[in-house]
């Protein structure tokens, strides 16, 4: 029977082997397309954002990324998002969108929406293609490496909605939460060692990833740092795990995959792990652990958290 795959592995595999379009979105004409005409406030001046220029304040906003659906409701711009793909959960909100399939997404049911701008965090086969010709905005919201990226994006789309002030604020916030996480870790020499499980069937992360630059920040190193050179998302066996030992497991494959400290526990010579025997494995949310969006304040705290555990112990 085949292994359920977490979301994170299924996007990050298939980016892997894929190279991603790059976007060439178009500006929308508001008159003659069926399209709507996006009522322009007052105070909203025409905005570039990398190869996107909009001239009017986008009203209704369809969001083809979680991480950027999270994004928008976080600076304010929620109320403008009138459907979300099919993995945006969070917040609430968004319980009662029309959703769209995330990885075949029907052109029509968007077109339908009349929107105005269209969000994505990657191109499921020719999406952009056909959006442009359809006169839809597209901005790509790719994935990003670091925590600067993560404040970029959120401007980002805080310029294009016209929630400029709203993103700055909540951006300041993150800052200034995420600074006194790491702030707050004491940082072990040699570091902690760790091991980030995205499926049960032992796909990692190294220090390469954005997962990875997080997790360097709080002074962890990752076990599959070198392991595959050239793939920064490599298949690890549990020979390799046990003969690594790492200090802390983080299981990010809770959700998808029903996996637990328990199940890890019972898995053939893991009982001989540090992490295993002393407890140091971290069920992680999945949604939050494979998104690049505000809550990833919540996930460096609990890194933190597991890292102050081990030290108490150690």
């Amino acid at each position: 029977m085949a292994t359920r795959q977490s979301l994170f592995t299924r996007v990050a595999r298939a980016t892997l082997t894929k190279k991603v379009a790059r976007v060439a979105p178009v500006v929308a004409v508001a008159f003659g397309l069926g399209l709507g005409a996006a009522a322009c406030s007052d105070d909203f001046t025409p905005v570039a954002v990398g190869d996107l220029t909009l001239d009017v304040e986008p009203e209704r906003v369809v969001s083809m990324s979680a991480t950027a659906t999270e994004m928008l409701f976080a600076i304010g711009a929620g109320d403008k998002v009138v459907a979300v793909d099919n993995f945006s959960n969070f917040p609430a909100e968004v319980d009662s969108l029309p959703k769209i399939d995330a990885y075949e997404p029907n052109v029509e049911a968007i077109s339908e929406l009349e929107p105005d701008l269209v969000i994505i965090s990657y191109d499921p086969g020719n999406l952009v293609e056909q959006l442009n010709a359809l006169s839809i905005p597209v901005f790509a919201a790719y994935a990003v490496m670091n925590l600067d990226g993560v404040y970029e994006q959120m401007e980002q789309l805080g310029a294009l909605t016209g929630q400029s002030d709203a993103a700055a604020e909540a951006v300041a916030t993150m800052r200034t939460e995420v600074k006194t996480i790491i702030d707050g870790v004491t940082v072990q020499d040699p570091p902690l060692a760790y091991f980030y499980e995205l499926d049960p069937t032992l796909y990692s992360v190294t220090s390469n990833t954005f997962i990875g630059s997080v997790m360097s920040q709080l002074g962890l190193v990752s076990i599959a740092d070198g392991v595959q050179e050239g793939n920064d998302y490599p298949q690890l066996s549990a020979e390799v795990i046990v003969e690594k030992d790492p200090d802390i497991i983080f299981l990010a494959d809770v959700k998808c995959c029903a996996q637990s400290a328990a199940t890890v526990a019972t898995r053939e010579g893991w009982g001989s792990l540090g992490a295993v025997k002393n407890g140091n494995i971290v069920e992680l949310d999945d949604d939050i652990a494979s998104r690049w969006g505000p809550r990833l304040v919540e996930l460096l705290a609990q890194v933190a958290a597991a890292i102050a555990k081990v030290s108490a112990g150690s």
